[in-house]
């Protein structure tokens, strides 16, 4: 009996020292956004599901739809599909993102759509009227097209490719 009693508070001290930290890890379900950091959840979140920016929003990864007029996701990545007028993606994005502007600082596996796709490492196909890419694995379609190391070619315009 005395046991238990001695292991019951123990067990309570490691719960209540592990819990708060385990919430903090947790990705949140949805993100609404007005411009960071006025939105549902900060910065510091991931998001797993539906983000939604009416003018700017950012979080630190982002998994699922994510629906805005300017998409920032942090280090942490992507994955999913983003729609906007400019996508930007510290960490590597995966999946689809279609708007005018398509920046991803990191690598991008997937398709890009827009009027600039760019990417350090595209793994994939950009189709836009500029197309950049540092190292590229896949096919480019547009009016200027720019694989910097191991291209087809350096700059061609319709398109250019590298596999």
């Amino acid at each position: 009996m005395k046991t238990k009693f001695f292991q019951f508070p123990g067990t309570l001290i490691i719960a209540l020292a592990v819990l708060p930290s385990l919430s903090f890890a947790q990705s949140k379900p949805i993100n609404v956004a007005l411009v960071t950091p006025i939105q549902i959840f900060p910065e510091s979140n991931s998001i797993e599901g539906l983000r939604i920016n009416l003018i700017y929003g950012k979080n630190v990864s982002m998994v699922g739809l994510d629906w805005g007029l300017v998409n920032a996701v942090g280090t942490g990545g992507f994955t999913g599909v983003q729609f906007g007028i400019v996508n930007m993606c510290d960490g590597k994005a995966v999946g689809f993102q279609s708007s005018l502007v398509n920046l991803a600082s990191s690598s991008v596996e997937g398709l890009q759509w827009g009027w600039v796709n760019s990417g350090t490492h595209v793994n994939g196909l950009q189709l836009g009227l500029v197309n950049y890419a540092g190292t590229m694995k896949g096919l480019q379609i547009g009016i200027i097209n720019i694989i910097k190391t191991g291209g087809q070619f350096p700059v061609f315009p319709i398109v250019n490719w590298s596999f």
